[in-house]
């Protein structure tokens, strides 16, 4: 079982950053990717970014260019630096390790607004 606990939420002026983690229970550097998912009021979970095992990285298009995935093996935590945020970047933000198995944490909810 591995828990997942996101950190680094919160409000934000349009054009603002923000920077979150993710502090995995287990060794991520035996998982094999983990990622960052959003969910908008009214919207389904949509994939952020991803990183794997190897470093491999891939961003949704809405967000190339602005958000960065990294990794911090020794501390077991992936970061999700995010820059030039707009209003529609407003989503409640959900860690995923795959493991293989699925996990996901609770959340943190990311508000981006004058």
């Amino acid at each position: 079982q591995v828990q997942l606990a996101e950190s680094g939420g919160g409000l934000v002026q349009p054009g603002g950053s923000l920077r979150l983690s993710c502090a995995a229970s287990g060794s991520i550097s035996s998982f094999n990717a983990m990622g960052w998912y959003r969910q908008a009021p009214g919207k389904g979970r949509e994939l952020v970014a991803f990183i794997t095992r190897d470093g491999s990285t891939n961003y949704a298009n809405s967000v190339k260019g602005r958000f960065t995935i990294s990794r911090d093996n020794a501390k077991n935590t992936v970061y999700l630096q995010m820059n030039s945020l707009k209003p529609e970047d407003t989503a409640v933000y959900y860690c995923n390790a795959q493991v293989p198995s699925h996990y996901w944490g609770h959340g943190t909810q990311v508000t981006v607004s004058s």
